[in-house]
Protein backbone atom coordinates (compact mmCIF):
# COMPACT_ATOMS: atom_id res chain seq x y z
CA UNK A 1 0.00 0.00 0.00
CA UNK A 2 1.13 3.78 -1.11
CA UNK A 3 0.65 6.33 1.17
CA UNK A 4 1.50 9.69 -1.29
CA UNK A 5 4.48 8.06 -2.97
CA UNK A 6 6.29 6.47 0.33
CA UNK A 7 5.40 2.83 1.25
CA UNK A 8 4.16 1.81 4.13
CA UNK A 9 6.77 -0.22 4.99
CA UNK A 10 9.41 2.78 4.69
CA UNK A 11 7.34 4.70 6.94
CA UNK A 12 6.81 2.27 9.38
CA UNK A 13 10.79 1.62 9.21
CA UNK A 14 11.58 5.10 9.63
CA UNK A 15 8.87 5.37 12.86
CA UNK A 16 11.21 1.84 14.61
CA UNK A 17 14.26 3.52 13.29
CA UNK A 18 13.35 7.07 15.26
CA UNK A 19 12.15 5.33 18.05
CA UNK A 20 15.21 3.68 18.61
CA UNK A 21 17.24 6.72 18.26
CA UNK A 22 15.11 8.61 20.26
CA UNK A 23 15.55 7.25 24.47
CA UNK A 24 19.43 7.81 23.69
CA UNK A 25 18.89 11.22 22.16
CA UNK A 26 17.10 12.92 24.64
CA UNK A 27 18.49 11.30 27.72
CA UNK A 28 18.55 13.64 30.31
CA UNK A 29 22.14 15.11 31.99
CA UNK A 30 20.67 13.13 35.39
CA UNK A 31 20.54 9.96 33.36
CA UNK A 32 23.73 10.56 31.73
CA UNK A 33 25.54 11.27 35.09
CA UNK A 34 23.68 8.13 36.41
CA UNK A 35 24.78 6.00 33.82
CA UNK A 36 28.72 7.60 33.95
CA UNK A 37 28.34 6.64 38.01
CA UNK A 38 27.11 3.16 37.79
CA UNK A 39 29.84 2.29 34.57
CA UNK A 40 33.08 -0.02 35.77
CA UNK A 41 35.03 -0.35 32.37
CA UNK A 42 37.18 2.66 32.19
CA UNK A 43 37.12 3.23 28.66
CA UNK A 44 33.22 2.96 28.32
CA UNK A 45 33.68 5.98 31.23
CA UNK A 46 35.52 7.91 29.23
CA UNK A 47 34.13 7.51 26.04
CA UNK A 48 30.87 8.66 27.82
CA UNK A 49 32.45 11.22 29.40
CA UNK A 50 32.30 13.10 25.49
CA UNK A 51 27.88 12.75 25.98
CA UNK A 52 27.86 13.64 29.40
CA UNK A 53 30.35 16.58 29.46
CA UNK A 54 28.49 17.93 26.18
CA UNK A 55 25.23 17.86 28.20
CA UNK A 56 27.42 19.86 30.91
CA UNK A 57 28.99 22.13 28.80
CA UNK A 58 25.20 22.74 26.86
CA UNK A 59 23.55 23.26 30.84
CA UNK A 60 26.42 25.39 32.11
CA UNK A 61 25.98 27.75 28.84
CA UNK A 62 21.97 27.64 29.46
CA UNK A 63 22.74 28.74 33.43
CA UNK A 64 24.99 31.99 31.77
CA UNK A 65 22.39 32.87 29.63
CA UNK A 66 20.52 33.51 32.11
CA UNK A 67 22.77 35.10 34.49
CA UNK A 68 23.08 32.23 36.77
CA UNK A 69 26.78 31.67 36.84
CA UNK A 70 26.64 29.85 40.21
CA UNK A 71 25.03 26.81 38.45
CA UNK A 72 28.35 27.28 35.74
CA UNK A 73 30.90 26.84 38.11
CA UNK A 74 28.80 24.13 39.72
CA UNK A 75 28.64 22.42 36.22
CA UNK A 76 32.17 22.54 35.18
CA UNK A 77 33.19 21.39 38.66
CA UNK A 78 31.14 18.13 37.56
CA UNK A 79 32.54 17.73 35.06
CA UNK A 80 36.19 18.15 36.40
CA UNK A 81 35.51 15.50 38.48
CA UNK A 82 33.92 13.04 36.49
CA UNK A 83 37.07 13.58 34.15
CA UNK A 84 39.52 12.47 37.07
CA UNK A 85 37.17 9.65 38.02
CA UNK A 86 37.10 8.51 34.11
CA UNK A 87 40.65 8.99 34.71
CA UNK A 88 41.61 7.12 37.47
CA UNK A 89 39.62 4.43 36.61
CA UNK A 90 41.15 3.91 33.44
CA UNK A 91 44.87 4.57 34.81
CA UNK A 92 43.21 1.17 37.38
CA UNK A 93 42.39 -0.92 34.14
CA UNK A 94 45.00 0.04 31.89
CA UNK A 95 47.70 1.24 33.42
CA UNK A 96 49.70 1.58 30.24
CA UNK A 97 48.59 4.23 27.75
CA UNK A 98 50.69 4.41 25.10
CA UNK A 99 50.13 0.41 24.74
CA UNK A 100 46.26 0.28 25.35
CA UNK A 101 45.41 4.24 24.24
CA UNK A 102 41.43 3.38 23.96
CA UNK A 103 39.65 5.84 26.03
CA UNK A 104 42.68 7.86 26.88
CA UNK A 105 42.33 9.63 23.71
CA UNK A 106 38.94 10.08 23.38
CA UNK A 107 39.02 11.51 27.12
CA UNK A 108 41.99 13.77 26.18
CA UNK A 109 40.15 15.39 23.18
CA UNK A 110 36.95 16.54 25.26
CA UNK A 111 39.13 17.63 28.04
CA UNK A 112 40.81 19.79 25.70
CA UNK A 113 37.30 21.11 24.88
CA UNK A 114 36.51 21.59 28.25
CA UNK A 115 39.47 23.77 28.80
CA UNK A 116 38.14 25.56 26.15
CA UNK A 117 34.68 26.09 27.90
CA UNK A 118 35.92 27.09 30.76
CA UNK A 119 37.46 30.11 28.86
CA UNK A 120 34.00 30.77 26.92
CA UNK A 121 32.41 30.68 30.40
CA UNK A 122 35.35 33.00 32.40
CA UNK A 123 34.47 35.14 29.61
CA UNK A 124 30.76 35.60 30.29
CA UNK A 125 31.29 36.02 34.19
CA UNK A 126 30.93 38.39 36.38
CA UNK A 127 34.54 39.09 38.37
CA UNK A 128 33.07 37.48 41.97
CA UNK A 129 32.60 34.36 40.10
CA UNK A 130 35.77 33.61 38.21
CA UNK A 131 37.57 32.05 41.31
CA UNK A 132 36.18 28.58 40.97
CA UNK A 133 36.65 28.65 37.07
CA UNK A 134 39.87 29.36 37.88
CA UNK A 135 40.58 27.11 39.43
CA UNK A 136 38.55 24.10 37.86
CA UNK A 137 40.76 25.59 34.63
CA UNK A 138 44.13 24.99 36.12
CA UNK A 139 42.86 21.51 37.17
CA UNK A 140 41.50 21.04 33.54
CA UNK A 141 45.18 21.80 32.43
CA UNK A 142 46.53 19.72 34.99
CA UNK A 143 44.42 16.47 34.00
CA UNK A 144 45.33 17.47 29.99
CA UNK A 145 48.41 17.00 30.91
CA UNK A 146 48.67 14.63 33.04
CA UNK A 147 46.70 12.75 30.07
CA UNK A 148 49.26 13.57 27.24
CA UNK A 149 51.73 12.27 29.23
CA UNK A 150 50.40 9.36 29.57
CA UNK A 151 49.97 8.78 26.38
CA UNK A 152 53.27 10.10 25.16
CA UNK A 153 55.63 9.37 27.95
CA UNK A 154 58.77 9.57 25.27
CA UNK A 155 59.39 12.34 23.79
CA UNK A 156 60.93 11.85 19.90
CA UNK A 157 64.78 12.97 21.18
CA UNK A 158 64.29 10.68 23.88
CA UNK A 159 63.78 7.86 22.16
CA UNK A 160 66.82 8.61 19.80
CA UNK A 161 68.96 9.73 22.50
CA UNK A 162 69.80 13.17 21.42
CA UNK A 163 69.94 16.09 23.11
CA UNK A 164 67.28 18.56 23.23
CA UNK A 165 67.96 21.65 20.80
CA UNK A 166 67.75 24.02 24.67
CA UNK A 167 71.07 21.54 26.07
CA UNK A 168 72.99 22.41 22.97
CA UNK A 169 76.23 24.16 23.76
CA UNK A 170 78.22 26.27 20.55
Amino acid sequence: MKTGGTSLGAVCGLLVFLAILTPRATESLADLQARFDRETSGVRKAKLIQKLGDAQFEEARRAGKSGDYTTVGLMLEKYRDNVRAAIDTLKKQHPDAEKQSNGYRQLQMHVAKGIREVDDALLASPEGDKPPLHIVRRDLICLDDELLKMLFPRRPLEKRGATPPAEIHP
